[in-house]
């Protein structure tokens, strides 16, 4: 995985054009339509955009009835979208590159790509033995049961060339999992980089000094990760709401970037019992480590680069060792982008 330099100040400087009619809506003489969102986890900062764009209006302005419910995981939010739970989510490609392999012709598609970079690791304790993926051989690593990184792990194996049997895996509740690793109660635990960091930072422990992370991206595995995904039935049937939506999002994203607070502000709404102070610092973090990327200016946020989204779906499908490998469209449909010059973004700001 490549380092990037730290940047500095908490801002983000938005490259729009001054006009009112930017994003105007597209629907408000349409009838309402509902759409059913589960997100990749439990409320927290980096969903800030979704709840600015209820707050806001936006998704009202696109004639769209947005419900926002919690998931309970990026690649549980895949599978609640294919069978019909939720008409869209916030959810995990490569889950959705092993659904599409399998079931060509019924699954979601992505459209709007959000994290960039990938985030899967297993963390182990500063001071433990385990420094690179031969020495999980013979340990316990433990991740809630619909963790993108544990999903992945038989990839992950598979490119290391390590032996998965020799490796008990321990399913446990999310809520458990900092606890657990920082009493040795297991050696390692799989999750996304900044959810590991910063829910140990709710539970007092300080994971850049206490954890030491061995990061999928550092060995080969250069992955897309969550993106919006909806339902096939939605693609085909509204084509508009799928727009619409698509739209709202890109707005309330502009929104974040170019105030942090007013971010977060909306998170709190929804959940006032959060530490604000945390989740402002993860969804610097995500901004950071996730969505930022070096041809911002090629693709937009959103987008993806065809070739290396190609070679992900062939990691995935040759580690998982899936009999089909399905294209990149029948994965990402880029029609519902809203224009590249409203996906273009500056992003200056201090890592927490």
């Amino acid at each position: 995985m490549r380092t990037r330099p730290w940047l500095t100040h908490a801002v983000a400087a938005l490259l729009l054009a001054c006009t009112p009619l930017m994003f105007a809506g597209t629907a408000s003489a349409q009838q309402t339509t509902t759409i059913r969102i589960v997100l990749n986890w439990k409320y927290e900062g980096p969903q800030a955009w979704f709840f600015l764009a209820k707050q806001r209006g936006y998704f009202a302005d696109q004639g769209l009835n947005v419900i926002l419910d919690q998931g309970s995981g990026s690649s549980a939010a895949v599978s609640q979208v294919a069978t019909g739970a939720y008409d869209a989510g916030f959810g995990d490609v490569n889950t959705l590159i092993e659904f599409a392999a399998k079931s060509p012709d019924d699954h979601p598609y992505a459209v709007y790509q959000i994290y960039n970079q990938p985030p899967f690791t297993i963390a182990v304790n500063a001071n433990s033995d385990i420094k690179t993926p031969a020495d999980l051989e013979g340990k316990t690593i433990a991740g809630p049961a619909n963790d993108g990184a544990l999903k992945l792990f038989p990839a992950f194996a598979k490119i290391t060339g390590i032996d998965a049997s020799k490796i008990d895996i321990l399913n446990i509740e999310p809520r458990l999992r900092e606890q657990m690793l920082i009493r040795e109660r297991v050696d390692g635990v799989f999750g996304y980089v900044n959810t590991i960091r910063f829910s140990a930072m709710l539970a007092g422990i300080d994971a850049n000094k206490d954890f030491r992370f061995i990061r999928y991206g550092d060995y080969g595995m250069d992955l897309y990760s969550n993106a919006i995904i909806v339902s096939k039935e939605l693609v085909e049937n509204n084509p508009d709401a799928v727009r619409g939506l698509v739209t709202a999002i890109n707005h309330a994203i502009a929104d974040t970037l170019a105030d942090i607070d007013t971010g977060i502000d909306a998170v709190m709404q929804r959940e006032p019992l959060l530490n604000r102070d945390v989740e402002t610092k993860r969804l610097l973090a995500t901004l950071r480590d996730e969505i930022d990327f070096d041809n911002m200016g090629d693709l937009g946020l959103g987008n993806i680069d065809e070739q290396r989204f190609a070679k992900a779906i062939d990691i995935v499908v040759d580690a998982k060792d899936l009999e089909r490998t399905p294209t990149v469209d029948e994965i990402f449909d880029t029609r519902f982008l809203p224009p590249k010059n409203k996906r273009i973004y500056t992003l200056d700001y201090e890592a927490p």
